[in-house]
């Protein structure tokens, strides 16, 4: 049965698999799908889309489920799981990979390794999918040199939500190509992708360094960012006695095994406390699965199942060494202290590519993410983080700031319409091109 003959595509009705696509990880949104396929081929996905658009019901696509706020749920609609779309293809001649939507970053990363290379800028989080992650631009360690995820993206596969498959890249379908990178699922589904590759360092060193105070931190991580000497460069702030915060930047430096035994040559012009320095050297492989075990503790421990009202922002570098310490002192971030990750990472505004991302304008740049965890037990806390994500947001607006919507916050058209800005009429051309009926990815709210 196809959806040109009017009959609907097979599609699952389990009442597991239905309850599995009517949640996602930020477990505070959900809404019941009237079925889910299993997708297998791009024309199983073309032949749902041409089914559902004529009837106006939603589709969205499922990946690794990472979802923070019902984005990728489909309400009385249809949710395509690209799980089974997880072909990982390495050409090492070429220096490319191919991957499937549904394939898991950390496949990606086996695979490319096996070859000696890897993926320029890489997800913190590798349970995360191909597809989910390059249709919201994705964020690394290296974006400070070398931009999104998305920005290294070669050619990609995707079904319109007019019910084609297309094959698109920066010099065939381009308007397509870049409405579907960073473009939250509104044009087309991805369904493979073609990323580029760069030779991958065997070795690295590690060095965790801290700052009892934002400004020395600010300035050093910058300086980390505008020069060659890490390829990663990502920082937090952690709980400090006495109800303050500390600040630590992570840095990272490939090498072969030859490495300075003076660690001053790497760090000695850096305003950190020398004496808490926490240095050590690991395999690449071993730095890019180093979450892996954070996600086993915290599957075990029953956190991974609690709502994540996170919220994530992209600030200019002048306003964020004051901003953050004011958000921080908030009573509403609290939380924080006890359950949660402050992730501040440097951006350089020219390496970020991808004409549907977001950003202030200039060149320095910081991302800001507020990863917090709330007792399943209380809705109405998770309701209060949820207002007072909104609150960090309309004041991150008043000093430039702009929303990665990677994050639990509801936006109305108005505020997307405000988000994009010029870019807007852009994607509403693009969206009125494939995805006529407007039946894609509708958790995130574009439209009325």
């Amino acid at each position: 049965m196809t959806g040109t003959s009017g009959l609907i595509p097979t599609t699952v009705t389990r009442e597991a698999d239905l309850l599995r696509a009517s949640a996602d990880f930020g477990h505070i949104v959900e809404s019941r799908p009237r079925g889910v396929l299993a997708a297998r081929s791009a024309d199983a996905v073309r032949e749902l889309i041409a089914f559902a658009g004529p009837q106006g019901l939603a589709v969205s696509a499922r990946g690794g489920g990472q979802a923070l706020y019902g984005e990728g749920q489909a309400d009385d609609g249809y949710v395509v799981d690209m799980a089974a779309l997880d072909e990982v293809r390495c050409v090492p001649g070429e220096r490319t990979l191919v991957a499937g939507a549904g394939a898991l970053w950390r496949d990606v990363v086996r695979a490319a390794l096996a070859e000696g290379l890897a993926p320029p800028v890489l997800p913190d989080h590798l349970g995360s999918s191909v597809g989910g992650v390059l249709s919201t631009g994705g964020f690394g360690g290296s974006s400070h040199r070398f931009g999104l995820v998305a920005d290294w993206v070669r050619e990609l596969e995707v079904v319109t939500g007019t019910g084609e498959c297309v094959t698109c890249s920066p010099e065939v379908e381009p308007e397509l190509f870049h409405a579907v990178l960073a473009g939250l699922g509104q044009c087309a589904l991805i369904v493979r992708a073609t990323l580029r590759l760069v030779p991958a360092p065997t070795l690295v060193r590690r060095y965790r360094l801290y700052h009892p105070a934002p400004g020395t931190f600010f300035a050093d991580q910058r300086r980390l960012a505008r020069d060659a000497r890490f390829g990663h460069v990502v920082g937090q702030a952690r709980p400090a006695l006495g109800g303050d915060w500390q600040y630590v930047i992570d840095a990272v430096a490939p090498h072969t095994g030859q490495v300075p035994t003076d660690d001053g040559l790497f760090v000695g012009d850096l305003d950190h406390e020398q004496d808490t320095a926490e240095i050590e050297d690991l395999s690449y492989e071993e730095y890019l699965y180093r979450l892996d075990r954070d996600e086993r503790l915290l599957r075990a421990s029953g956190e991974w199942q609690r709502p994540h009202p996170w919220l994530t922002l992209l600030l200019p570098e002048e306003a964020a060494a004051s901003f953050v310490p004011s958000v921080l002192a908030e009573g509403a971030q609290e939380g924080l202290r006890g359950c949660g990750v402050v992730q501040l990472r440097p951006l350089t505004g020219s390496a970020l590519h991808a004409p549907l991302l977001r950003r202030p304008p200039g060149e320095l740049l910081c991302l800001l993410s507020l990863m917090r965890t709330a007792p399943p037990e209380r809705p109405d806390v998770v309701g209060q983080l949820v207002a007072a994500n909104r609150a960090v947001y309309e004041r991150a607006r008043a000093v430039g700031g702009v929303l990665y919507p990677v994050s639990a916050l509801p936006m109305t058209p108005e505020d997307w319409r405000a988000h994009y800005g010029p870019a807007w009429d852009d994607l509403v051309r693009a969206k009125a091109l494939y995805d006529t009926n407007r039946i894609l990815t509708r958790g995130y709210g574009l439209w009325p």
